[in-house]
């Protein structure tokens, strides 16, 4: 990837990294682990972006 990106491409990247985090603990506890893990969840070396 080039050094030098577009910002729309920056802000989509950032976007995607702020997405691909744990769910809160708050959140699994309110729901009664209904929800126990983030479905947007992404591994940077086997699930690509399309930006």
């Amino acid at each position: 990837m080039a050094r030098n990106k577009p910002l729309a491409r920056k802000l989509r990247l950032a976007r995607a990294y702020k997405q691909s985090r744990p769910l809160p603990a708050w959140v699994i506890v309110k729901t009664l682990r209904k929800v126990r893990y983030s479905p947007v969840r992404r591994h940077w070396r086997t699930n690509k972006l399309k930006v």
